[in-house]
């Protein structure tokens, strides 16, 4: 029992942490004062795609990404791509390189930046783009790449709600609601009448699974219409 309250003890220490007390302070701050539906000019949509060395967060870890930043009707304002050299490049799987042909050595010869310095940029170009708006995250199957992100922010002492709204857009599931069935996003994009997403390996990135998402939020926005 007494180990019970010990651990207890270190958990309520932890949580109230003033490192934590200054995240829960900027995250407060970025709450919105309106709602999409109320104020729609007040909002913009943050369009996310990121490479990996692997599936499985926390493990492998993101290798680039992307973001386009759009309003509401999908309208692009800005975009950011960043190289990320990992801290642990010998847990590359194999699915992921033939996804991303990543290599440490390309990657450095290429700017790719540490972890917290991609943190850093990602808020910069956040401060720059979105001024006084509120943020949604749009991505394409949405839980996998927030992962990363929030073992992205995490590690360099960051969190992800600091630039965006706790709601999270899927593109996959504002297709499943109009009936389509496929998971992929070629198959969506084929049913859509847009071009897919490069398959070729050392031209698949975060950008060019962003401007993806892009084209596919657009063609179903203009379905809606």
């Amino acid at each position: 029992m007494k180990h019970i309250y010990l651990f207890l003890l270190l958990m309520l220490v932890v949580s109230c942490s003033p490192k934590s007390e200054k995240l829960l302070e900027k995250m407060a701050q970025a709450q919105p004062q309106f709602l999409p539906g109320e104020a729609p000019e007040q909002w913009l949509l943050a369009h996310l795609d990121v490479e990996t060395t692997g599936l499985l967060p926390g493990y492998h870890e993101m290798i680039d990404l992307g973001i386009v930043y759009t309003d509401l009707e999908g309208n692009i304002i800005d975009s950011l791509f960043i190289r990320i050299q990992p801290k642990h490049p010998e847990r590359l799987s194999e699915g992921a390189y033939r996804v991303n042909a990543f290599n440490p050595d390309v990657w450095k010869s290429k700017g790719a930046v540490s972890p917290k310095k991609a943190v850093n940029i990602v808020i910069g170009f956040h401060k720059k783009s979105a001024t006084d708006k509120s943020v949604l995250l749009v991505a394409y199957n949405s839980p996998f790449d927030l992962a990363f992100i929030d073992c992205l922010f995490r590690d360099a002492g960051h969190s992800w709600r600091e630039l965006y709204h706790y709601f999270v857009l899927d593109i996959p599931s504002m297709a499943w609601a109009k009936g389509y069935r496929g998971l992929t996003g070629s198959s969506l994009a084929s049913v859509l009448g847009i071009p897919a997403e490069t398959q070729v390996a050392h031209l698949h990135t975060g950008i060019t699974g962003a401007m993806f998402n892009v084209q596919l939020y657009q063609a179903l926005m203009q379905q809606s219409r």
